[in-house]
C-alpha cells in the first residue's frame, strides 16, 4: 500500500481532526439535501463495510450506523466536517438479494439517481472487499459511473485479512481492471478500517478534494 506524502497526510490528518457530525439523511430523491458543498460518497456491496470506514476515516466509533446483517442501511446518509466543505455521503448497499424485490428497486434506484445527477459530487470511492475482488454488481455500477462521467476510485476493504503479497496481487489486478473505464482514478488504494491500514492515504485523497 503506498503511503501519501507528508504534507498530503498532514492536511488529510487536520481535515478529520475536525468534528463530524451527522448533516442528513433521505430515503427518497426528493429528500435529498441541497448540493451544496463538496461530497465524496461511499458506494460498494452491502457488507463491505462502508460504515466501518467513514467511522475510521472520522476517528468515530458509532458515527455511521454498522451492522452484521447486509442490507440493513436503506437510507444516503450525510455527514459534515465543522470548518470544511467536505460531505462524506454513506450510500445503501447493492447486491443483497435476501431484502424484498421492492425494497432493493426503491434503494437500488435512489442510489442510482443520486450518482447520475450529484452536480457536486466530486467522486465516488468505490467499495470493494479485498478478499472478493470485483464482482458483477460492482462492474455495474462501474458502468453507470462511466456514462454518468462521475469521476470514482476503488478502495480494496478488509484489507487485513489478505497477506501482504496476496494485497499486492489484488491491487494490480483490479488497477488493470480499471484502466479499461473513462472515469476511473488510476490508483487503487487499500485499507482496513480494523487495524487502520490505508486510513491516512485516504484521508489525504478526500482533503486534496476538498481543497480542489
Amino acid at each position: 500500500m503506498s503511503a501519501a506524502p507528508p504534507d498530503a497526510a498532514e492536511a488529510g490528518r487536520k481535515l478529520f481532526a475536525r468534528a463530524c457530525a451527522f448533516a442528513a439523511a433521505a430515503a427518497r430523491v426528493e429528500q435529498l439535501p441541497p448540493p451544496d458543498g463538496v461530497e465524496a460518497a461511499f458506494a460498494g456491496r452491502s457488507n463491505v463495510g462502508k460504515s466501518s470506514l467513514v467511522n475510521a476515516l472520522a476517528g468515530r466509533r458509532a458515527l455511521a450506523r454498522t451492522s452484521g446483517a447486509p442490507g440493513r442501511t436503506r437510507q444516503i446518509v450525510f455527514f459534515a466536517l465543522a470548518g470544511s466543505a467536505l460531505r462524506l455521503v454513506d450510500l445503501p448497499g447493492y447486491g443483497y438479494a435476501r431484502a424484498p424485490k421492492r425494497d432493493i428497486a426503491a434503494w437500488t434506484g435512489l442510489v442510482d439517481a443520486y450518482l447520475r445527477g450529484r452536480p457536486n459530487l466530486r467522486r465516488a470511492l468505490l467499495l470493494i472487499d479485498a478478499r472478493r475482488g470485483p464482482g458483477p454488481p460492482d462492474l455495474r455500477v462501474m458502468g453507470l459511473l462511466d456514462r454518468a462521467a462521475v469521476a470514482y476510485q476503488a478502495v480494496l476493504t478488509k484489507a487485513d485479512k489478505l497477506t501482504p503479497p496476496a494485497l499486492a496481487a489484488r491491487v494490480r489486478e483490479t488497477e488493470t481492471l480499471l484502466r479499461a473505464h473513462a472515469a476511473a482514478h488510476p490508483a487503487v488504494l487499500a485499507v482496513s478500517a480494523r487495524d487502520g491500514a490505508g486510513i491516512p492515504a485516504l484521508r489525504a485523497e478526500l482533503a486534496a478534494l476538498a481543497a480542489a
